[in-house]
């Protein structure tokens, strides 16, 4: 965090160590002049656009028989409540609580069909890639330090990772973090403490002088401490803090009120309360999917958010005449928006839980843990969509046909980003080269 005390000791670097401001000149810009960096955010609408993941969590496990993969000639006590209804792909039904993703089915992946879970109430699978178990020293990392170990940050100013998760009272759900990669490749979360520490608290306009002598400052110190760089040791906390601080691109992205309110308004009204437990997180957050289109737009190549909670054993379908049509219309104002901006090549959505829900309901009106099956939706990344992959026997307990596996997924994001999977490895802290998956698992093919 840079602390000016005054605007004459700002002026003359006065009150600061000149070590600590060398650093900040040359190293924090990544050996570019704040103009050039200014000069880059105006010029960024007309350079390649990066690709990018927006991984949503349905934290607790989603019931896949009443919301993808509905069996309306089950006994009634496997069949549940819900009706299927009509999509836009003809002879597809989905949950009658998901009408507008029915409308949309001809841009999304219906995977009915994904196996592999070990059966941990937790983010760690969905997030990894990786079971839980059998982990080398420091534990494997996240998805997002992986693409910024191995891709870096797509603008300076932004971080290549991402983390919208809501605190969650069960601790497991939350994000499990960079793993062996460390702090410098953690996903950055844009909250409480990190979102404050992202102005320059205290620094009004009079106190900062002209902007000129701002630009004159950074320029001479850079030039300065570019003839030490080789030399220097690079604290990557404060490089990507300064990134952050010398633009406000990172800000402007999280911040809705510079959104079009119609688009705001398309997304739906956060609801904090759409659940009746768990006050302290299982949020419907409605604004975070909103966020996460901003924010890849404004440079992150990996952002992952959770929405309300699933784990439903008691209450299932009162809960989910609650939640479903809430993230519903979320994730249908997402992928609208993926094609209104033109992103739809660009940007790949997935939208999964760590496993599915028990066929048969409980005396609770609750479904249970199932970990045979469960289902996930893609979008954009330049997939062919408007198809669903794989099937279950009459009454979803398992696959019959063509099940995916968590990885093969995840091999199919990484291609998505441009990862090359065959060679692409990552060290851990042994020194050890790591592949991203484990071999036996491709891209799936009908997504190439």
């Amino acid at each position: 965090m840079l602390s000016f005390r005054d605007s004459n000791s700002f002026r003359q670097c006065d009150g600061l160590s000149r070590r600590s401001f060398l650093q900040v000149g040359g190293l924090a810009l990544g050996g570019l002049s704040l103009p050039q960096l200014l000069q880059a955010e105006a010029n960024s609408g007309n350079q390649s656009p990066h690709k990018s993941v927006i991984m949503v969590y349905l934290t607790g496990g989603p019931p896949h028989q009443d919301m993808v993969d509905l069996k309306p000639d089950a006994p009634s006590d496997i069949r549940g409540e819900f009706k299927p209804i009509a999509t836009k792909l003809p002879g597809v039904q989905i949950g009658e609580h998901l009408p507008r993703l029915a409308q949309r089915l001809d841009k999304l992946v219906t995977i009915r069909s994904v196996v592999g879970s070990d059966g941990r109430h937790s983010s760690f699978q969905c997030v990894t890639g990786r079971r839980f178990g059998n982990q080398p020293q420091g534990d494997w990392p996240c998805f997002e330090a992986v693409v910024s170990k191995l891709n870096g940050p797509a603008h300076p100013a932004v971080p290549a990772g991402i983390n919208l998760f809501m605190k969650m009272e069960h601790l497991p759900y939350n994000h499990p973090g960079a793993g062996y990669l460390g702090a410098a490749h953690s996903p950055f979360q844009p909250q409480g403490d990190s979102k404050s520490s992202m102005t320059l608290n205290g620094i009004t306009v009079d106190r900062l002088g002209q902007r000129r002598d701002l630009l004159t400052g950074f320029d001479r110190f850079r030039r300065d401490v570019e003839r030490q760089r080789d030399s220097a040791s690079l604290d990557p906390f404060t490089e990507q803090a300064l990134n952050v601080l010398t633009s406000s691109r990172l800000a402007d992205a999280l911040d809705l009120k510079k959104e079009d309110p119609a688009i705001v308004a398309s997304y739906g009204k956060d609801d904090p309360k759409a659940l009746s437990y768990g006050a302290k997180g299982y949020q419907a957050i409605m604004s975070k999917f909103l966020l996460a289109r901003r924010l890849v737009q404004a440079g992150a190549r990996c952002v992952s958010t959770t929405f309300a909670d699933f784990d439903w054993h008691g209450g299932n379908f009162s809960n989910g005449r609650k939640v479903l049509p809430l993230l519903d219309q979320g994730l249908a104002a997402l992928i609208d928006d993926l094609y209104r901006h033109g992103l739809q090549d660009d940007v790949t959505v997935v939208v999964w839980g760590e496993f599915g829900r028990t066929p048969k309901i409980n005396a609770n009106a609750g479904r249970d843990h199932w970990t045979r099956n469960t289902f996930a939706w893609l979008a954009g990344g330049g997939m062919p969509v408007g198809q669903v992959i794989g099937a279950t026997n009459r009454y979803a307990e398992e696959p019959i046909d063509r099940p995916v596996h968590f990885q093969e997924i995840f091999a199919t994001l990484y291609r998505n980003l441009g990862i090359d999977i065959d060679h692409a490895t990552v060290t851990d802290l042994n020194g050890r080269p790591r592949y991203l998956l484990d071999p036996e698992y491709r891209p799936l093919p009908e997504l190439v």
